[in-house]
């Protein structure tokens, strides 16, 4: 957060989105990104449409009264 980070940052290698997986129990599947990073920041307590902390995520890690840097934007 302090840097800017956002889910637009958040992203995998272009092979990961358009190769289909080899082998294994995925084989022939590919990576979907959205549904992925929708699922990523669900179980970390993340805003899906930003990749940031929920405020009740800030709340939750005694961040509330860090310095501005830390806080959301």
């Amino acid at each position: 957060m302090r840097e800017g980070f956002r889910r637009k940052d958040d992203y995998f290698p272009e092979k990961f989105l358009k190769e289909p997986i080899p082998n294994g129990p995925s084989e022939g599947q590919i990576f979907e990104m959205d549904i992925l990073l929708d699922d990523y920041y669900r179980a970390r307590g993340w805003e899906l449409g930003t990749g940031i902390p929920t405020e009740t995520k800030i709340e939750e890690l005694g961040l509330k009264s860090e310095p501005k840097e830390f806080k959301r934007t």
